[in-house]
Protein backbone atom coordinates (compact mmCIF):
# COMPACT_ATOMS: atom_id res chain seq x y z
CA UNK A 1 0.00 0.00 0.00
CA UNK A 2 1.31 3.45 -0.92
CA UNK A 3 0.33 5.97 1.77
CA UNK A 4 -1.40 9.18 0.76
CA UNK A 5 0.97 12.11 1.07
CA UNK A 6 -0.10 15.05 3.17
CA UNK A 7 -0.38 17.49 0.23
CA UNK A 8 -2.88 15.21 -1.51
CA UNK A 9 -4.83 14.81 1.73
CA UNK A 10 -5.09 18.57 2.11
CA UNK A 11 -6.30 18.86 -1.49
CA UNK A 12 -8.99 16.27 -0.78
CA UNK A 13 -9.96 18.18 2.33
CA UNK A 14 -10.46 21.37 0.36
CA UNK A 15 -12.79 19.56 -2.03
CA UNK A 16 -14.56 17.36 0.46
CA UNK A 17 -15.17 19.53 3.49
CA UNK A 18 -17.35 22.48 4.17
CA UNK A 19 -15.77 24.18 7.17
CA UNK A 20 -17.83 26.46 9.39
CA UNK A 21 -14.85 28.79 9.32
CA UNK A 22 -14.72 28.77 5.50
CA UNK A 23 -11.25 27.22 5.32
CA UNK A 24 -9.85 23.79 4.42
CA UNK A 25 -8.50 21.46 7.04
CA UNK A 26 -4.79 21.78 7.64
CA UNK A 27 -3.34 19.04 9.83
CA UNK A 28 -1.44 20.59 12.68
CA UNK A 29 1.19 18.52 14.51
CA UNK A 30 1.20 18.66 18.30
CA UNK A 31 4.12 20.59 19.83
CA UNK A 32 3.91 18.43 22.96
CA UNK A 33 5.65 15.27 24.11
CA UNK A 34 5.01 12.24 21.91
CA UNK A 35 1.82 10.42 22.93
CA UNK A 36 0.95 13.07 25.54
CA UNK A 37 -2.85 13.57 25.26
CA UNK A 38 -4.17 16.98 24.36
CA UNK A 39 -7.39 16.87 26.41
CA UNK A 40 -7.17 13.84 28.73
CA UNK A 41 -5.78 14.28 32.23
CA UNK A 42 -2.23 13.02 32.74
CA UNK A 43 0.30 13.54 35.53
CA UNK A 44 2.99 16.06 34.70
CA UNK A 45 5.50 13.27 35.36
CA UNK A 46 5.71 9.91 37.09
CA UNK A 47 3.26 7.05 37.41
CA UNK A 48 -0.55 7.28 37.76
CA UNK A 49 -3.30 4.67 38.09
CA UNK A 50 -6.74 4.60 39.77
CA UNK A 51 -8.78 7.78 40.27
CA UNK A 52 -9.50 8.28 43.99
CA UNK A 53 -11.51 10.58 46.21
CA UNK A 54 -13.64 12.18 43.52
CA UNK A 55 -15.59 14.90 45.32
CA UNK A 56 -17.18 18.27 44.47
CA UNK A 57 -17.01 21.33 46.72
CA UNK A 58 -17.73 25.01 46.13
CA UNK A 59 -17.42 24.95 42.37
CA UNK A 60 -14.41 22.62 42.22
CA UNK A 61 -14.26 19.02 41.02
CA UNK A 62 -11.48 17.28 42.96
CA UNK A 63 -9.59 14.46 41.27
CA UNK A 64 -7.26 12.50 43.52
CA UNK A 65 -5.37 9.60 41.99
CA UNK A 66 -2.88 6.84 42.69
CA UNK A 67 0.49 8.44 42.08
CA UNK A 68 4.20 7.67 42.31
CA UNK A 69 6.16 10.84 41.55
CA UNK A 70 9.65 9.30 41.42
CA UNK A 71 9.26 6.88 38.51
CA UNK A 72 7.07 6.14 35.50
CA UNK A 73 6.40 2.62 36.84
CA UNK A 74 4.37 1.65 39.89
CA UNK A 75 5.93 2.31 43.30
CA UNK A 76 5.03 3.58 46.80
CA UNK A 77 1.54 4.95 46.33
CA UNK A 78 0.58 8.55 47.13
CA UNK A 79 -2.61 10.46 46.41
CA UNK A 80 -1.96 12.97 43.64
CA UNK A 81 -4.40 15.87 43.41
CA UNK A 82 -5.91 18.10 40.74
CA UNK A 83 -8.94 20.40 40.62
CA UNK A 84 -11.17 21.70 37.84
CA UNK A 85 -14.22 23.92 37.56
CA UNK A 86 -15.36 22.29 34.30
CA UNK A 87 -14.12 18.65 34.29
CA UNK A 88 -11.83 19.24 31.28
CA UNK A 89 -9.31 21.89 32.36
CA UNK A 90 -7.29 20.67 35.34
CA UNK A 91 -4.92 22.43 37.74
CA UNK A 92 -2.33 20.23 39.40
CA UNK A 93 -2.00 20.71 43.16
CA UNK A 94 0.61 19.38 45.62
CA UNK A 95 0.43 15.73 46.67
CA UNK A 96 -2.43 15.25 49.12
CA UNK A 97 -1.47 12.06 51.00
CA UNK A 98 1.93 10.39 51.32
CA UNK A 99 2.93 6.96 52.66
CA UNK A 100 3.67 6.69 56.37
CA UNK A 101 4.59 4.04 58.95
CA UNK A 102 1.26 2.25 58.38
CA UNK A 103 1.90 1.78 54.66
CA UNK A 104 1.34 3.07 51.16
CA UNK A 105 -1.82 5.07 50.45
CA UNK A 106 -3.97 2.90 48.17
CA UNK A 107 -7.32 3.69 46.52
CA UNK A 108 -10.34 5.10 48.29
CA UNK A 109 -12.89 7.91 48.27
CA UNK A 110 -13.69 11.32 49.73
CA UNK A 111 -16.85 12.90 51.10
CA UNK A 112 -17.97 16.23 52.49
CA UNK A 113 -19.08 15.65 56.09
CA UNK A 114 -21.85 18.23 55.89
CA UNK A 115 -23.17 17.65 59.42
CA UNK A 116 -19.65 17.29 60.89
CA UNK A 117 -20.47 13.78 62.14
CA UNK A 118 -16.74 13.11 62.46
CA UNK A 119 -16.02 16.18 64.54
CA UNK A 120 -13.05 17.01 62.33
CA UNK A 121 -14.50 20.38 61.30
CA UNK A 122 -17.28 22.68 62.40
CA UNK A 123 -20.89 23.27 61.38
CA UNK A 124 -19.73 26.42 59.59
CA UNK A 125 -16.79 24.67 57.93
CA UNK A 126 -17.54 20.96 57.49
CA UNK A 127 -14.51 18.81 56.70
CA UNK A 128 -13.58 16.98 53.55
CA UNK A 129 -12.82 13.41 54.67
CA UNK A 130 -10.74 10.92 52.68
CA UNK A 131 -11.17 7.19 53.29
CA UNK A 132 -8.36 5.06 51.87
CA UNK A 133 -6.56 1.72 52.11
CA UNK A 134 -3.29 1.42 53.95
CA UNK A 135 -1.03 -1.15 52.27
CA UNK A 136 1.78 -2.40 54.54
CA UNK A 137 4.52 -3.62 52.19
CA UNK A 138 6.54 -5.13 55.03
CA UNK A 139 3.52 -7.16 56.06
CA UNK A 140 2.97 -8.34 52.50
CA UNK A 141 6.62 -9.37 52.14
CA UNK A 142 6.50 -11.30 55.40
CA UNK A 143 3.67 -13.46 54.10
CA UNK A 144 0.98 -12.01 56.37
CA UNK A 145 -2.59 -11.73 55.07
CA UNK A 146 -3.76 -8.73 57.08
CA UNK A 147 -1.48 -6.12 55.48
CA UNK A 148 -4.35 -3.94 54.21
CA UNK A 149 -6.59 -1.80 56.43
CA UNK A 150 -8.71 1.34 56.07
CA UNK A 151 -7.59 4.77 57.26
CA UNK A 152 -9.00 8.28 57.12
CA UNK A 153 -7.69 11.82 56.81
CA UNK A 154 -9.42 15.19 56.79
CA UNK A 155 -9.06 18.67 55.35
CA UNK A 156 -10.69 21.93 56.44
CA UNK A 157 -9.23 24.07 53.65
CA UNK A 158 -10.94 22.57 50.58
CA UNK A 159 -8.48 19.72 50.18
CA UNK A 160 -5.31 21.80 50.09
CA UNK A 161 -3.80 20.34 53.26
CA UNK A 162 -4.57 17.09 55.08
CA UNK A 163 -4.37 15.67 58.60
CA UNK A 164 -4.39 11.91 59.08
CA UNK A 165 -6.58 10.61 61.90
CA UNK A 166 -4.32 9.93 64.87
CA UNK A 167 -5.98 6.59 65.68
CA UNK A 168 -5.73 5.05 62.21
CA UNK A 169 -6.62 2.52 60.99
CA UNK A 170 -10.38 2.81 61.54
CA UNK A 171 -11.22 -0.57 59.99
CA UNK A 172 -8.89 -3.49 60.70
CA UNK A 173 -8.32 -6.42 58.38
CA UNK A 174 -10.09 -9.72 59.07
CA UNK A 175 -7.16 -11.80 57.86
CA UNK A 176 -8.02 -11.44 54.17
CA UNK A 177 -5.26 -10.76 51.64
CA UNK A 178 -7.22 -8.27 49.48
CA UNK A 179 -9.18 -5.86 51.66
CA UNK A 180 -9.32 -2.50 49.97
CA UNK A 181 -10.66 0.43 47.93
CA UNK A 182 -13.39 1.85 50.22
CA UNK A 183 -16.07 3.90 48.44
CA UNK A 184 -18.16 5.79 50.99
CA UNK A 185 -21.51 7.49 50.40
CA UNK A 186 -24.32 9.01 52.44
CA UNK A 187 -27.55 7.00 52.33
CA UNK A 188 -30.91 6.94 54.08
CA UNK A 189 -31.93 3.67 55.74
CA UNK A 190 -35.44 2.14 55.89
CA UNK A 191 -36.17 4.07 59.11
CA UNK A 192 -35.33 7.39 57.47
CA UNK A 193 -31.99 7.77 59.26
CA UNK A 194 -28.94 9.01 57.39
CA UNK A 195 -25.72 7.07 57.74
CA UNK A 196 -22.42 6.53 56.00
CA UNK A 197 -22.12 3.35 53.90
CA UNK A 198 -18.78 1.89 52.89
CA UNK A 199 -18.57 -0.41 49.86
CA UNK A 200 -15.34 -2.40 50.16
CA UNK A 201 -13.62 -4.85 47.81
CA UNK A 202 -12.68 -8.03 49.67
CA UNK A 203 -10.81 -10.54 47.50
CA UNK A 204 -13.59 -11.93 45.25
CA UNK A 205 -16.61 -10.19 46.77
CA UNK A 206 -17.95 -6.93 48.19
CA UNK A 207 -18.57 -6.13 51.86
CA UNK A 208 -20.75 -3.32 53.19
CA UNK A 209 -20.09 -1.40 56.41
CA UNK A 210 -22.10 1.40 58.03
CA UNK A 211 -21.00 4.24 60.28
CA UNK A 212 -22.58 7.21 62.07
CA UNK A 213 -19.36 9.23 62.09
CA UNK A 214 -16.87 7.90 59.47
CA UNK A 215 -14.72 6.56 62.32
CA UNK A 216 -16.59 3.61 63.83
CA UNK A 217 -17.69 1.00 61.29
CA UNK A 218 -20.17 -1.87 61.58
CA UNK A 219 -20.24 -4.85 59.21
CA UNK A 220 -23.59 -5.17 57.39
CA UNK A 221 -23.37 -7.82 54.67
CA UNK A 222 -21.43 -9.17 51.71
CA UNK A 223 -22.23 -9.81 48.07
CA UNK A 224 -20.67 -11.59 45.12
CA UNK A 225 -19.73 -15.12 46.05
CA UNK A 226 -20.42 -17.15 42.90
CA UNK A 227 -22.07 -14.20 41.12
CA UNK A 228 -20.61 -12.22 38.21
CA UNK A 229 -17.19 -12.47 36.62
CA UNK A 230 -14.47 -14.02 38.81
CA UNK A 231 -11.39 -14.23 36.62
CA UNK A 232 -9.39 -12.08 39.03
CA UNK A 233 -9.44 -9.91 42.15
CA UNK A 234 -12.40 -7.56 42.71
CA UNK A 235 -11.41 -3.90 43.14
CA UNK A 236 -12.61 -0.27 43.21
CA UNK A 237 -16.36 -0.72 43.85
CA UNK A 238 -19.03 1.98 43.75
CA UNK A 239 -22.69 1.84 44.87
CA UNK A 240 -25.06 4.18 43.02
CA UNK A 241 -28.83 4.86 43.03
CA UNK A 242 -30.66 5.59 39.75
CA UNK A 243 -34.23 6.27 38.72
CA UNK A 244 -35.81 4.25 35.92
CA UNK A 245 -38.21 5.83 33.43
CA UNK A 246 -41.09 4.57 35.56
CA UNK A 247 -39.68 6.35 38.62
CA UNK A 248 -38.48 3.20 40.39
CA UNK A 249 -35.17 3.38 42.28
CA UNK A 250 -32.61 0.82 41.21
CA UNK A 251 -29.10 0.44 42.61
CA UNK A 252 -26.02 -0.18 40.49
CA UNK A 253 -22.92 -1.80 41.98
CA UNK A 254 -19.73 -1.18 39.97
CA UNK A 255 -16.93 -3.71 40.49
CA UNK A 256 -13.61 -3.59 38.68
CA UNK A 257 -11.83 -6.90 38.14
CA UNK A 258 -8.24 -7.75 37.28
CA UNK A 259 -7.68 -9.96 35.36
CA UNK A 260 -10.85 -11.39 33.85
CA UNK A 261 -12.16 -8.62 31.59
CA UNK A 262 -13.81 -9.32 28.22
CA UNK A 263 -10.63 -8.31 26.34
CA UNK A 264 -8.16 -9.91 28.80
CA UNK A 265 -6.76 -8.10 31.80
CA UNK A 266 -8.61 -5.27 33.53
CA UNK A 267 -12.26 -4.24 33.16
CA UNK A 268 -15.29 -3.05 35.14
CA UNK A 269 -18.45 -5.12 35.55
CA UNK A 270 -21.70 -3.95 37.15
CA UNK A 271 -24.79 -5.37 38.80
CA UNK A 272 -28.29 -3.88 38.92
CA UNK A 273 -30.61 -4.58 41.84
CA UNK A 274 -31.92 -3.30 45.17
CA UNK A 275 -30.12 -2.09 48.28
CA UNK A 276 -31.92 -2.09 51.62
CA UNK A 277 -30.67 -2.21 55.20
CA UNK A 278 -27.09 -2.74 54.10
CA UNK A 279 -27.87 -5.64 51.75
CA UNK A 280 -27.48 -5.60 47.96
CA UNK A 281 -29.80 -7.98 46.06
CA UNK A 282 -29.20 -8.29 42.30
CA UNK A 283 -32.10 -8.53 39.86
CA UNK A 284 -30.34 -11.36 38.00
CA UNK A 285 -26.94 -13.01 37.56
CA UNK A 286 -26.20 -11.49 34.17
CA UNK A 287 -22.61 -10.31 33.59
CA UNK A 288 -22.63 -6.72 32.33
CA UNK A 289 -19.57 -4.64 31.38
CA UNK A 290 -19.33 -0.85 31.76
CA UNK A 291 -16.91 -0.55 28.82
CA UNK A 292 -16.04 -3.31 26.35
CA UNK A 293 -12.64 -1.91 25.47
CA UNK A 294 -9.40 -3.06 27.09
CA UNK A 295 -8.49 0.31 28.58
CA UNK A 296 -11.09 1.67 31.01
CA UNK A 297 -10.52 0.47 34.57
CA UNK A 298 -11.20 1.40 38.21
CA UNK A 299 -13.75 4.07 37.28
CA UNK A 300 -15.57 5.73 40.20
CA UNK A 301 -18.00 8.63 40.54
CA UNK A 302 -17.97 12.11 42.07
CA UNK A 303 -19.65 12.57 45.44
CA UNK A 304 -21.44 15.71 46.69
CA UNK A 305 -22.50 16.94 43.24
CA UNK A 306 -25.05 19.77 43.55
CA UNK A 307 -28.62 18.48 43.55
CA UNK A 308 -29.50 20.68 40.59
CA UNK A 309 -27.00 18.79 38.41
CA UNK A 310 -29.13 15.65 38.80
CA UNK A 311 -26.49 13.37 37.28
CA UNK A 312 -23.85 10.76 38.08
CA UNK A 313 -20.37 11.48 36.68
CA UNK A 314 -17.57 8.90 36.41
CA UNK A 315 -13.96 8.95 35.29
CA UNK A 316 -11.72 5.91 34.80
CA UNK A 317 -8.06 4.98 34.52
CA UNK A 318 -7.35 4.63 30.81
CA UNK A 319 -5.03 1.62 30.84
CA UNK A 320 -4.82 -2.09 31.56
CA UNK A 321 -2.65 -3.89 34.13
CA UNK A 322 -1.53 -6.30 31.39
CA UNK A 323 0.79 -3.68 29.89
CA UNK A 324 0.35 -0.42 31.83
CA UNK A 325 3.99 -0.32 32.97
CA UNK A 326 5.44 -1.01 29.51
CA UNK A 327 3.53 1.37 27.20
CA UNK A 328 5.92 3.54 25.12
CA UNK A 329 5.62 6.85 26.97
CA UNK A 330 8.65 8.37 28.67
CA UNK A 331 8.38 10.88 31.53
CA UNK A 332 4.85 9.86 32.53
CA UNK A 333 2.52 6.88 32.31
CA UNK A 334 -1.26 6.71 32.14
CA UNK A 335 -4.18 9.03 31.45
CA UNK A 336 -7.77 9.28 32.63
CA UNK A 337 -10.77 8.78 30.36
CA UNK A 338 -12.98 11.70 29.47
CA UNK A 339 -15.66 12.26 32.16
CA UNK A 340 -18.82 10.26 31.56
CA UNK A 341 -22.45 10.60 32.70
CA UNK A 342 -24.10 7.35 33.78
CA UNK A 343 -27.79 6.46 33.42
CA UNK A 344 -30.00 3.42 32.97
CA UNK A 345 -31.66 2.38 29.72
CA UNK A 346 -33.80 -0.57 28.67
CA UNK A 347 -33.22 -3.11 25.88
CA UNK A 348 -36.25 -5.37 25.44
CA UNK A 349 -36.97 -5.43 29.15
CA UNK A 350 -33.35 -5.71 30.31
CA UNK A 351 -31.83 -2.76 32.18
CA UNK A 352 -28.32 -1.73 31.19
CA UNK A 353 -26.01 1.13 32.16
CA UNK A 354 -25.33 3.89 29.66
CA UNK A 355 -22.04 5.81 29.79
CA UNK A 356 -22.21 9.03 27.75
CA UNK A 357 -19.60 11.78 27.34
CA UNK A 358 -20.21 14.46 29.97
CA UNK A 359 -21.65 17.66 28.53
CA UNK A 360 -18.53 19.61 29.54
CA UNK A 361 -16.54 17.76 26.87
CA UNK A 362 -18.26 19.98 24.30
CA UNK A 363 -16.25 22.91 25.71
CA UNK A 364 -13.19 21.43 23.99
CA UNK A 365 -14.62 21.89 20.51
CA UNK A 366 -12.83 24.48 18.40
CA UNK A 367 -13.05 24.50 14.58
CA UNK A 368 -15.68 22.14 13.13
CA UNK A 369 -16.04 20.66 9.66
CA UNK A 370 -18.72 18.81 7.73
CA UNK A 371 -17.56 15.78 5.77
CA UNK A 372 -19.12 15.50 2.29
CA UNK A 373 -16.91 12.79 0.79
CA UNK A 374 -15.47 9.45 1.86
CA UNK A 375 -11.93 10.59 2.73
CA UNK A 376 -10.56 13.68 4.42
CA UNK A 377 -7.68 15.07 6.40
CA UNK A 378 -7.99 15.59 10.14
CA UNK A 379 -7.19 18.99 11.69
CA UNK A 380 -4.98 17.49 14.44
CA UNK A 381 -4.28 14.31 16.40
CA UNK A 382 -6.99 15.32 18.92
CA UNK A 383 -10.47 15.28 17.44
CA UNK A 384 -14.07 14.27 17.95
CA UNK A 385 -16.01 12.58 15.16
CA UNK A 386 -19.80 12.74 15.34
CA UNK A 387 -21.99 10.92 12.81
CA UNK A 388 -25.18 9.06 12.08
CA UNK A 389 -24.61 5.38 11.35
CA UNK A 390 -26.47 2.45 9.91
CA UNK A 391 -26.61 -0.76 11.90
CA UNK A 392 -23.52 -1.97 10.01
CA UNK A 393 -20.85 0.68 9.39
CA UNK A 394 -17.10 1.13 8.92
CA UNK A 395 -14.70 4.00 9.66
CA UNK A 396 -10.92 4.03 9.67
CA UNK A 397 -8.11 6.41 10.54
CA UNK A 398 -4.72 6.27 8.79
CA UNK A 399 -1.38 8.04 8.74
CA UNK A 400 1.32 8.57 6.10
CA UNK A 401 3.01 5.29 7.08
CA UNK A 402 -0.08 3.26 6.22
CA UNK A 403 -0.88 2.44 9.86
CA UNK A 404 -4.61 2.27 10.48
CA UNK A 405 -7.20 2.17 13.22
CA UNK A 406 -10.47 0.52 12.14
CA UNK A 407 -13.87 0.94 13.83
CA UNK A 408 -16.83 -1.00 12.47
CA UNK A 409 -19.99 -2.93 13.25
CA UNK A 410 -21.05 -6.08 11.48
CA UNK A 411 -22.98 -9.18 12.46
CA UNK A 412 -24.00 -7.80 15.86
CA UNK A 413 -20.44 -6.94 16.92
CA UNK A 414 -18.82 -3.52 17.34
CA UNK A 415 -15.07 -3.81 16.74
CA UNK A 416 -12.12 -1.52 17.39
CA UNK A 417 -9.13 -3.01 15.58
CA UNK A 418 -5.77 -1.57 16.70
CA UNK A 419 -3.71 -4.48 15.38
CA UNK A 420 -2.20 -2.27 12.63
CA UNK A 421 -2.44 1.03 14.52
CA UNK A 422 1.24 1.47 15.39
CA UNK A 423 3.55 0.31 18.16
CA UNK A 424 2.41 -2.92 19.81
CA UNK A 425 5.51 -5.08 20.38
CA UNK A 426 5.90 -3.92 23.99
CA UNK A 427 3.34 -6.58 25.01
CA UNK A 428 2.11 -9.67 23.12
CA UNK A 429 -1.56 -8.99 23.89
CA UNK A 430 -1.65 -5.31 22.94
CA UNK A 431 -1.94 -5.50 19.15
CA UNK A 432 -5.46 -6.90 19.14
CA UNK A 433 -8.84 -6.47 17.53
CA UNK A 434 -11.43 -5.98 20.30
CA UNK A 435 -15.12 -6.70 19.72
CA UNK A 436 -18.26 -6.10 21.78
CA UNK A 437 -21.73 -7.63 21.33
CA UNK A 438 -24.55 -5.22 20.42
CA UNK A 439 -27.80 -6.95 19.53
CA UNK A 440 -29.85 -3.77 19.18
CA UNK A 441 -29.65 -1.20 16.39
CA UNK A 442 -26.89 1.38 16.21
CA UNK A 443 -27.91 4.83 14.96
CA UNK A 444 -25.22 7.33 16.01
CA UNK A 445 -21.59 7.42 17.04
CA UNK A 446 -19.11 9.73 18.75
CA UNK A 447 -15.41 8.97 18.52
CA UNK A 448 -12.85 10.77 20.70
CA UNK A 449 -9.38 10.42 19.24
CA UNK A 450 -6.35 11.73 21.11
CA UNK A 451 -2.60 11.29 20.83
CA UNK A 452 -2.63 7.78 22.31
CA UNK A 453 -6.25 6.75 22.79
CA UNK A 454 -9.63 6.31 21.16
CA UNK A 455 -13.00 6.25 22.94
CA UNK A 456 -16.02 5.06 20.93
CA UNK A 457 -19.57 5.82 22.10
CA UNK A 458 -22.47 4.17 20.25
CA UNK A 459 -26.00 5.59 20.74
CA UNK A 460 -24.91 8.14 23.35
CA UNK A 461 -23.02 5.54 25.33
CA UNK A 462 -25.30 2.51 25.15
CA UNK A 463 -22.09 0.71 24.18
CA UNK A 464 -18.58 2.03 24.80
CA UNK A 465 -15.16 0.78 23.67
CA UNK A 466 -12.01 2.49 25.01
CA UNK A 467 -8.57 1.62 23.64
CA UNK A 468 -5.04 2.91 23.89
CA UNK A 469 -3.16 3.32 20.60
CA UNK A 470 0.44 4.28 19.82
CA UNK A 471 0.74 5.23 16.13
CA UNK A 472 4.30 5.81 14.96
CA UNK A 473 3.05 9.06 13.44
CA UNK A 474 -0.24 10.77 14.26
CA UNK A 475 -3.33 9.67 12.37
CA UNK A 476 -4.07 12.47 9.91
CA UNK A 477 -6.78 11.00 7.67
CA UNK A 478 -10.31 9.70 8.18
CA UNK A 479 -11.97 7.39 5.68
CA UNK A 480 -15.68 6.56 5.78
CA UNK A 481 -16.15 3.19 4.11
CA UNK A 482 -19.87 2.45 4.50
CA UNK A 483 -22.97 3.06 6.58
CA UNK A 484 -21.99 6.53 7.83
CA UNK A 485 -23.76 9.83 7.15
CA UNK A 486 -23.70 13.47 8.32
CA UNK A 487 -20.14 13.30 9.61
CA UNK A 488 -18.90 16.25 11.64
CA UNK A 489 -15.29 16.68 12.74
CA UNK A 490 -14.33 18.83 15.73
CA UNK A 491 -10.79 19.92 16.51
CA UNK A 492 -10.46 19.53 20.30
CA UNK A 493 -8.25 21.79 22.39
CA UNK A 494 -8.17 22.89 26.01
Amino acid sequence: MIPLNRTFILFLSFLALSCKHDSPIVFQDSPGEKYRPEYHFTPSEGWMNDPNGLVYLDGEYHLFYQFYPDSSVWGPMHWGHAVSNDLVNWENLPIALEPDSLGYIFSGSAVIDIDNNSGFGTEENPPMVAIFTYHDMNGERSGAKDYQSQGIAYSVDKGRTWTKYKENPVLLNQGIKDFRDPKVSRITDSDGNQLWMMTLAVMDRIQFYSSPDLIHWKYESEFGLGIGAHGGVWECPDLLPFKTKSGETKWVLLVSINPGGPQMGSATQYFIGDFQNGVFTPDDQMIRWLDYGPDNYAGVTWSNLPQEQDRTVLIGWMSNWLYAQSVPTESWRSAMTIPRELSLFDVEGTLLLKSAPAKEVDLLRKASYKLSDKISALPSQSVEIKAEIENDFSIQFTNDLGEKLAIFKTGGLVTVDRSLAGQNTFHPDFGASNSAPMSWNASKIRIFLDASSVEVFINDGELVVTSLIFPTESFNTIQVLNGVENVEIFDLKK
